[in-house]
């Protein structure tokens, strides 16, 4: 249930309605938007009468229910607003929602060396990517593939950082590691494989720094949107949502389906911002390119993609992974598209 606030409410009055409303056993948020303040009540609500809410004070404009059943993520929840995420960078903030400009993410699927981690954060920064990602804990399906070089490669990320200024994106997959890495990570990557880990959810949710919560193989939008508010529900507010494809029946010629018609569907259901990783939604280098263009004109908000000083020996995700020097290219194309749809970053566009 949200309360609408009518234009101009002084904020005494907002405050005095939200006490009152704590009273009632509900946990009110309030909701700053571009135009209107909006209080979104948490709670055993359903026999609660929206008349008699608004009879609390004048200056309520209305008293609507949140029909979807992940309330918080839901765009209902903010009255209809797209929400942003903004993330603190050795370069500044940079903000990530529908509003700004197509915010790029680049790096290795792992963390191998200091070398290669820094040589590739320098190159993508050149070519106009805002962060880099690279697993220093890495979810894989066989138990003899590389795990990642685990804490010891966070020191890897933050020398890359010091050196690029890039913000940093990595993956925690214990809970028990999620101290550590938000030391090192500007942005907390949930992995596929883990997008419904409640326990971690929760653990990702109760801590500070933006969270990047990717989409699982077989899930629902509706079962992601609930990861979402795991999240949400714990006290974090910075929620990034990521499509990294689906498992759909044929496999013989990409990794993976991706599914670019989350673009339209969630931007009609969330306020949270929208990322797509293209890399392993394909799961072949010469795929992403196009499926990058797609993305930013169907609306994405972010990208994410592998890029690595020499795929053929890459220990992990060789096959998706764009070259340097090919990703200096894409990032001309991806211009050509973002200009075209008013969302690239004018620093990036002057590359062309």
């Amino acid at each position: 249930m949200i309360v609408v606030m009518k234009s101009g409410s002084p904020e005494a009055e907002v405050a005095r309605i939200t006490q009152e409303l704590t009273t009632w056993g509900l946990t009110p948020e309030k909701i700053v938007g571009k135009h209107k303040v909006v209080v979104g009540l948490v709670g055993e609500t359903v026999d609660l009468d929206p008349l008699q809410i608004q009879e609390i004070s004048p200056w309520i404009e209305q008293v609507l229910r949140v029909e979807q059943p992940f309330k918080r993520a839901s765009r209902e929840y903010r009255h209809g607003e797209a929400g942003d995420v903004v993330v603190s960078t050795p370069n500044g903030p940079v903000h990530i929602g529908e509003h700004h400009p197509v915010v790029v993410v680049a790096g290795p699927c792992s963390v191998e060396n200091e070398e290669m981690i820094v040589e590739t954060a320098r190159r993508v920064k050149a070519a106009g990517a805002h962060f880099l990602r690279g697993g220093a804990y890495k979810p894989r399906t066989s138990p003899y593939a590389f795990q990642g070089h685990g804490e010891s490669a966070l020191n890897l990320l933050a020398a890359a950082r010091d050196a690029s200024g890039l913000g940093i994106i990595t993956e925690v997959m214990d809970a028990a590691d999620l101290d550590k890495i938000a030391e090192v990570a500007d942005v907390v990557q949930v992995g596929a494989r883990n997008m419904q880990n409640f326990s971690l959810l929760k653990k990702v949710g109760a801590q500070d720094k933006p969270v990047l919560l990717k989409r699982g193989m077989s899930a629902t939008i509706e079962e992601w949107l609930m990861a979402a508010e795991y999240i949400l529900a714990a006290g974090n507010s910075n929620v990034i949502l990521c499509e990294r494809g689906i498992r759909t029946f044929d496999r013989q010629y990409a990794r993976n389906t991706l599914d670019l018609s989350v673009l339209p569907v969630l931007r009609s259901l969330t306020h949270l911002p929208i990322m797509i990783d293209p890399s392993h939604g394909t799961g072949r280098a010469e795929y992403v390119p196009a499926m990058a263009m797609a993305a930013i004109a169907g609306g994405t908000d972010s990208l994410m993609i592998e890029v690595h000083p020499n795929p053929k020996k890459a220990l992990s995700d060789g096959p998706q992974s764009l070259t340097p020097d090919r990703f200096d290219q894409l990032m001309k194309e991806l211009a050509v598209v973002g200009n075209a749809v008013n969302r690239w970053p004018q620093s990036a566009a002057a590359i062309v």
